[in-house]
C-alpha cells in the first residue's frame, strides 16, 4: 500500500475548517479505493503563530517540511500582520524553496456554478503560471527613504532557466492533452522581460509543430477571458499576470468559494503544495460559513498529482453533482449548509 505523508498547514481565519473537510475527503477516497493511505501531520504556522512567537513558522520549518510528499496549506492572514508578512515569510518561501516553479490554475465553469456572463458560456482552461520570479523575485531597492527624492525600484527577473522551463512544461500539457496553448505577456510595453518572453514561447514552440499557438497582450486577454473565454484552452503566463489573470477567471467559474491551486515541483524532488487560494476571512472565521469546494477541488489536484486521476476526476465530478443538486451548499452559493455539511455531504456521495 502506497503511504503519502502529507504536512497540513490550515493556517488562519476559514483556513482550519476547510482544510478540516478536505482531509475528511481525502481519507475517504483512500479507503474507498484500498490500495494507499494519508498520513497527516498538522503544523500550527500562520498569522497568529506570528503574532505570539515573532515569525511565520519554525526557523527549521523548510527541514521539517522536506521530509513530506505533498503540502496542503488552508490560508493565510490575519488583522495586525501586514501582507508582505505573511507572503514572504510563509507562503513564498515555501513556493521558492521547494522550487515549485508550475502554478497550476484550473478555470473551469462547473454544472450548477454562478457565472456573472448572462449566456454561462463554455469555460474550461487551465492556467500554467511561473511561480518562483518574475514579479516576485523579490528584488530591487528603495533608495533615499522619506526624501523628496525618493526612489522605488522592483525587477522582475526572467532567467532563461526560469522562463524556457514553464513554458515547455506548457507545450508538454497541451500536446499531451491535444489542445490549444496561449502565451500571455505584455511585450510592447515591457521591452525586456516580455520581449524575452515572447522570444523564449516562439523558440521552445520549434518543437512542438503539433501544438497550435496564439500569443496575446495581457490587456487584451483580459478582455477575451470576458467576452470570448471558449479562445483559451492551456494558457501559459508570468507570475504577475498570472496572478491576476487567475482571479479573473476566479470570478467567471463561481467565486474563490470554488478557486483551487496546485505549487508543483514537477520533478519531485521537493514537496508539492495544494491550497484553495481564498483568503483566510476572518470576519467568518468559526462560524461554518466557510466554502469547503475549493479546499476539496485543492485535494482533487492532489490526487491527480500522485498519480490517481481517475479519483481526482471522480471527486471533481462529485463537486459538480452536488452544485447541481443545490441542496447542500453554503451561503455564498445561495446555500444554509455549513462547512462541515458540505463535506459530509460529498463524503455521502462518493460511497453512492
Amino acid at each position: 500500500m502506497n503511504i503519502y505523508k502529507i504536512a497540513l498547514i490550515p493556517g488562519d481565519g476559514v483556513g482550519p475548517e476547510v482544510i478540516d473537510e478536505g482531509v475528511k475527503v481525502l481519507e475517504t477516497v483512500s479507503e474507498l479505493d484500498g490500495t494507499f493511505r494519508f498520513e497527516f501531520t498538522r503544523f500550527p504556522w500562520g498569522c497568529e503563530f506570528y503574532s505570539e512567537h515573532g515569525k511565520m513558522m519554525d526557523d527549521d520549518g523548510m527541514e521539517q517540511l522536506s521530509k513530506f510528499d505533498a503540502i496542503y496549506l488552508g490560508a493565510v492572514g490575519f488583522p495586525g500582520v501586514p501582507d508582505h508578512i505573511s507572503l514572504w515569510d510563509l507562503l513564498l518561501k515555501i513556493r521558492k524553496g521547494f522550487d515549485q516553479y508550475i502554478n497550476l490554475r484550473p478555470i473551469k465553469l462547473l454544472n450548477g456554478a454562478p457565472c456573472p456572463i448572462k449566456e454561462d458560456p463554455a469555460i474550461d482552461m487551465l492556467v500554467i503560471r511561473e511561480n518562483s520570479e518574475g514579479e516576485y523575485a523579490g528584488a530591487g531597492d528603495w533608495l533615499f527613504k522619506d526624501k523628496p527624492e525618493e526612489v522605488v525600484l522592483q525587477t522582475g527577473v526572467f532567467s532563461r532557466k526560469g522562463t524556457e522551463r514553464v513554458i515547455r512544461y506548457a507545450y508538454e500539457e497541451a500536446r499531451a492533452s491535444g489542445k490549444t496553448l496561449t502565451s500571455i505577456s505584455k511585450g510592447n510595453a515591457l521591452n525586456y522581460s516580455m520581449v524575452f518572453w515572447d522570444q523564449v514561447f516562439e523558440e521552445v514552440g520549434k518543437e512542438y509543430p503539433d501544438v497550435k499557438t496564439a500569443s496575446y497582450l495581457v490587456d487584451a486577454a483580459s478582455m477575451f477571458f470576458v467576452l470570448d473565454p471558449k479562445r483559451f484552452e492551456i494558457v501559459v503566463t508570468s507570475n504577475l499576470f498570472g496572478d491576476i489573470l487567475t482571479d479573473l477567471g476566479a470570478a467567471l467559474t463561481g467565486g474563490l468559494g470554488l478557486a483551487a491551486g496546485a505549487n508543483i515541483n514537477p520533478e519531485k524532488i521537493y514537496p508539492s503544495m495544494f491550497e484553495p487560494i481564498h483568503g483566510s476571512a476572518p470576519d467568518i472565521a468559526g462560524r461554518e460559513l466557510a466554502n469547503p469546494l475549493a479546499a476539496i477541488w485543492s485535494a482533487s489536484q492532489m490526487l491527480d498529482f500522485f498519480g490517481h486521476e481517475a479519483w481526482g476526476q471522480r471527486l471533481l465530478s462529485t463537486v459538480e453533482s452536488l452544485m447541481v443538486e443545490k441542496k447542500v451548499l453554503t451561503p455564498d452559493m445561495k446555500g444554509q449548509a455549513t462547512t462541515k455539511e458540505v463535506g459530509d455531504q460529498i463524503v455521502e456521495m462518493l460511497h453512492n
